[in-house]
């Protein structure tokens, strides 16, 4: 499930996005896109008789206490919606079995929308199937924009950068030894934003803190992340998180051996109900339900009326923190939550100068500060002071 992600819309084509995009506009940040397609023909809009249908496809189980099971949990907030239906499947490889799947929700079940949920499904499949099928909508998470694609293709992202942030904070207070551990599957710039984004929280607390980084150098590899996370806390890490498709070997290995954890992905607490702090999560079921309500109201990637990639964080709660255990100090949640009402105002800039990198290299020069959908930040592939240890 690799996340890299690219830029490329003009100011004024983002303007005519959200001026396009109805209920998106009111809450998305857009990354990137192209010219605003032409107008044509909407698609039949679902009625009382024919409700929409979307399917899900999943690259893993559903129950993976993970990245999968988010967008199940997504998937389970749509399905209450009234007038849509859904139909899903788990553990689809990326292959050519994919592109079968999808059909056959198309075929068989009616499936108007598709939501095929791990980047390695896009090319060649998502394409072949929205070439195949111009009147089905394909949304893929992350998948960067480009000219040329089919105009039923879109893309949505939540940005995680800053509840990683604040789960930094949380766990520098919580820390004893100055030292936490982070499990990374992939050197990638999303994945080093969110590692960069939780030591910037962690070092806002206690400037000398460090993160001991460990590549394992994929996104599901249990038995790497259980040596992983051992290998951490024989360094002295005393508070553990990861940024790996299922964190459940990383968080129970921590409760084992009695340090903290931070989780990913959704709510990990009943896996460590002593150590578990906090944890980043993403909330797919708010886009997804805002996509089915443009939909039946007509609006489609092919007519404009949805703009061809999504993007939000905190603020347009595409994301969220998850709730504090019993191990977090009052004095760690005022900290977080200071921050946080920040970061919704704009007054706190995660990423600005001056800043180095961990070989001590300045990054990001004095008085300049990026967001998070700059371009300079979307390409990122260094490693912030205070991060030890390289892919």
């Amino acid at each position: 499930m690799s996340q890299q992600t690219q830029r490329g819309f003009s100011r004024r084509t983002i303007i005519r996005s959200l001026l396009a995009a109805g209920a998106f506009g009111a809450t998305s940040r857009l990354w990137t896109g192209c010219t605003a397609p032409p107008q044509q023909a909407a698609s039949p809009t679902p009625t009382a008789e024919k409700p929409l249908t979307i399917g899900f496809i999943y690259v893993g189980s559903k129950d993976d206490y993970g990245y999968n099971q988010s967008h199940a949990e997504g998937k389970a907030t749509v399905a209450q919606l009234s007038g849509v239906q859904t139909v899903e499947e788990a553990s689809v490889p990326e292959t050519k079995e994919v592109a079968e799947t999808m059909r056959n929700m198309v075929k068989d079940n009616g499936a108007t929308v598709l939501f095929p949920t791990s980047y390695g499904y896009f090319n060649p499949h998502s394409l072949q199937i929205a070439r195949e099928f111009p009147e089905v909508q394909l949304f893929h998470p992350n998948q960067p924009y480009k000219d040329g694609y089919p105009k039923n293709v879109g893309s949505f992202f939540s940005e995680l950068a800053e509840p990683a942030y604040l789960a930094g904070i949380i766990a520098a207070y919580a820390s004893k030894t100055g030292k936490l551990g982070f499990v990374v599957p992939k050197p990638i710039p999303v994945v080093l934003r969110e590692v960069n984004s939780f030591t910037l929280g962690a070092r806002s607390v206690k400037p000398s803190i460090v993160v001991q980084a460990i590549f394992t150098g994929d996104w599901s590899l249990p038995v790497k992340e259980a040596e992983a996370a051992n290998s951490l806390i024989d360094q002295n890490a005393d508070v553990i998180t990861g940024r790996v498709d299922n964190l459940k070997v990383i968080i129970t290995t921590a409760e084992k051996r009695g340090v903290f954890s931070s989780g990913y992905h959704i709510n990990q607490a009943s896996l460590a109900p002593k150590g578990y702090l906090t944890g980043v999560e993403w909330n797919w079921g708010k886009i997804y339900a805002q996509y089915a309500e443009l939909i039946r109201a007509g609006k489609t990637l092919m007519n404009g009326g949805i703009p061809p990639i999504v993007a939000g964080g905190l603020k347009e709660d595409f994301c969220r923190l998850s709730p504090y255990g019993a191990a977090v100090s009052s004095e760690a949640q005022k900290a977080a939550e200071a921050a946080k009402a920040k970061l919704l105002d704009g007054s706190l800039a995660i990423f600005k100068g001056e800043l180095k990198d961990n070989k001590g290299n300045v990054v990001i020069p004095s008085g300049i500060s990026y967001t998070l959908q700059d371009p300079k930040l979307q390409g990122m592939n260094w490693l912030v002071e205070g991060v030890r240890g390289n892919p």
